[in-house]
């Protein structure tokens, strides 16, 4: 197909592969997309204290520590009810 040039080619549209290769490259493109559009979420929930550290919520580590003792009743109430 003549006319897609530069471009063409790019996309994987050169005759070779025809539009499996367009099909293909268009989904690694939205891929990309993606994965960049899910690291700013994350790095915004991280810069908001959102993210769980490790997969650990704060509320889990409170809940730790005041089964280890380390806290008394009134300190993880207060807690808690800061964090909820």
């Amino acid at each position: 197909m003549m006319g897609l040039g530069w471009f063409g080619n790019c996309l994987g549209y050169n005759g070779t592969y025809g539009w499996v290769g367009l099909a293909l490259n268009l989904l690694v493109f939205l891929a990309v997309i993606w994965l960049v559009a899910w690291s700013v979420r994350r790095l915004a929930d991280a810069g908001n204290g959102n993210a769980a550290v490790g997969g650990v919520s704060p509320l889990d580590i409170l809940k730790v520590r005041y089964a280890r003792g380390e806290i008394s009743q009134d300190e993880y109430l207060n807690m808690r009810e800061t964090l909820r």
